[in-house]
Order: structure tokens, then C-alpha cells, then sequence
């Protein structure tokens, strides 16, 4: 992956819907190469899939919690079960006490005590902790770039890293 490629990947993830002329004129392609670029990036499986961010509270979903499940055995084959549950929007094995910790959307806390007796009667599951989240500052994308503070300068179509004087060209 190069500069151009995570420029592409920025602009995307600002806006899924761009076309590829836009995206080419951002970092300095055609839209047919634009284009070709992001075709290899999904091949590559770098761009796993293209989908809208739906605002949570807008659609009833405003109950957000993480839950650390304690287990009495290895929760490392549990995926399925996880899965299963609608209410559960990630799941992750992790160390420390807990054994894995998913994240939960639900309408009312009614629904995500239901939520959590459904994740204790998985096999294995001993326990869990739940916390509810009351605000959210803030949620990112994932950063394609290597430096955090390198952006698209969309007027000069080129990427400019933090503390370079000069610009890099498409490659």
C-alpha cells in the first residue's frame, strides 16, 4: 500500500459514495485509475466492504454497553454463539479477568438485561459485567495512514505528512 492508495481509503471512508472522477481529482488520478485502485484494494481484501453509518439513537437503538463475560472454560470457540445474538455488535477474546467482551446496542436496558441472560446461558459463560456507556465523545474509522496526522490536501491533490515541507506526488 502507498500514499495513494491511503489517500483512496481516507476519502472513502469520508464518503463511500464519491465518484470515481472525484476521488481521482483528490489525489491526482483519472477516475479509470482511481477506479483500478480501488478494485485492487478490495481484491486485496484491504476494503472488506462498503456500507452506510447508521446514527444508533436515530433508529432506536440508543442503549450502548460493553460486557466482559467471565467464563469457567476457553471462550475461543464461542464465535457462533456470540454471533447468534443480534443485540451483540462485536465480540472480542481477551486477557485479563473477563474472557471476552462484546459490545451490545439495544432499545431499553429492559432489553439489554435480556440480552445479557442469553449470553450467560451460553456454554461456558460464568459471568458477566456490564457497562453502560451514557455519552460518547467521539468513534473513529480505522486510519489508513502510517502517520496519524497525514491528510489529503484536496485542493493540490497530493498527501502531505505532518512536518514535510514538501508534498508527495501519486506514485
Amino acid at each position: 500500500m502507498d500514499h495513494v492508495d491511503r489517500a483512496l481509503l481516507a476519502q472513502l471512508q469520508l464518503d463511500a459514495t464519491q465518484s470515481y472522477a472525484a476521488l481521482g481529482k483528490v489525489v491526482g488520478l483519472s477516475a479509470a485509475a482511481a477506479h483500478e485502485r480501488v478494485r485492487k484494494l478490495r481484491e486485496r481484501g484491504v476494503i472488506r466492504r462498503t456500507t452506510v453509518d447508521v446514527d444508533p439513537a436515530a433508529v432506536g437503538q440508543g442503549v450502548l454497553a460493553y460486557v466482559m463475560v467471565e467464563s469457567t472454560s476457553w471462550m475461543g470457540d464461542s464465535a457462533q454463539s456470540f454471533a447468534a445474538l443480534p443485540e451483540v455488535l462485536e465480540a472480542h477474546v481477551i486477557a485479563g479477568s473477563a474472557s471476552v467482551l462484546v459490545k451490545v446496542r439495544t432499545t431499553t436496558t429492559e432489553q439489554l438485561q435480556d440480552v445479557l441472560r442469553r449470553i450467560y446461558a451460553i456454554d461456558g459463560v460464568s459471568g458477566t459485567q456490564a457497562i453502560v456507556v451514557l455519552e460518547t465523545f467521539f468513534e473513529r474509522p480505522l486510519s489508513p495512514h502510517e502517520v496519524v496526522a497525514e491528510h489529503v490536501d484536496a485542493t493540490a491533490g497530493h498527501v502531505l505528512r505532518q512536518g514535510s515541507r514538501s508534498a508527495t506526488g501519486p506514485g
